[in-house]
């Protein structure tokens, strides 16, 4: 039990530390960074999607996959269209041109309800497995970094300056912790656990990939770099096949 604490907690410095990939924009610049970030978040919905179809759902299958399962993977994608729905949950990944400043509180607010489902999740894949746990942290990472970039342009336009919106992406990146601990105390206790956990990350994955990065892509019209964003999206699904070498 203590190699696992030390895999999830070792997951979870790691993703706290792209909580700065915002500062990028700083060193790169913002008009350079914009032409990848798309390629960014396409790369991102094929690690997710690949996570969830070539890992998350055919081990839970191992362990038994009928319609309960079905129904605990359809109830968290409704609960993640109420938290859209209804509370506001801010997900960005590009520029929005609307006025943001009453929507960065919500962001933040957003993101750390993001960070504490990241935390869900990767404790509950390294429950089951190590190498479940180092193939659904790689698609968190990948996702992470088109997430926390578009994050801190919402912030830095909502009026903070650079470096608060830094921090406070930092901040919240904490929940990630308070989830993975929620995980490690209270899943022992009940024998659908590891379903529940698993079904929640890949419900959170089909989620966002599908509602959230897919009509992202779709705003691009050039033909080329449609193309492009296709390769992307092909090279985050085979990089999760790539991991199945793993297991």
């Amino acid at each position: 039990m203590s190699q696992i604490w030390f895999y999830v907690f070792g997951s979870l410095f790691i993703v706290s530390g792209i909580s700065f990939a915002g500062a990028l924009t700083l060193a790169v610049g913002r008009e350079r960074l914009r032409k990848i970030l798309l390629y960014l978040v396409s790369f991102s919905a094929g690690a997710l999607l690949g996570d969830v179809f070539l890992h998350l759902i055919p081990e839970m299958q191992g362990n038994g996959f009928g319609s309960k399962e079905g129904f605990y993977i359809l109830g968290g994608i409704s609960l993640f269209f109420i938290f859209e729905k209804f509370v506001h949950w801010h997900h960005s990944h590009t520029e929005h041109k609307e006025d943001i400043h009453a929507v960065v509180y919500l962001s933040i607010a957003g993101d750390a309800l993001h960070n504490f489902i990241d935390g869900l999740v990767i404790a509950g894949s390294f429950l089951v497995s190590p190498a479940l746990g180092f193939a659904t942290l790689s698609a968190v990472i990948f996702h992470e970094v088109p997430h926390e970039l578009g994050n801190f342009v919402v912030l830095v336009h909502g009026g903070w300056s650079a470096k608060k919106a830094l921090l406070y992406n930092f901040f919240s990146s904490f929940a990630a912790f308070i989830g993975a601990i929620a995980v490690l105390f209270f899943a022992k206790f009940f024998s659908q656990g590891p379903q529940v956990l698993l079904a929640m990350g890949a419900s959170n994955f089909i989620y966002v990939a599908l509602s959230d990065l897919v009509p992202e892509l779709h705003k691009e019209t050039d033909q080329k770099r449609s193309i492009l964003l296709l390769l992307s999206f092909v090279l985050g699904i085979l990089v999760m096949a790539g991991m199945l070498l793993m297991e």
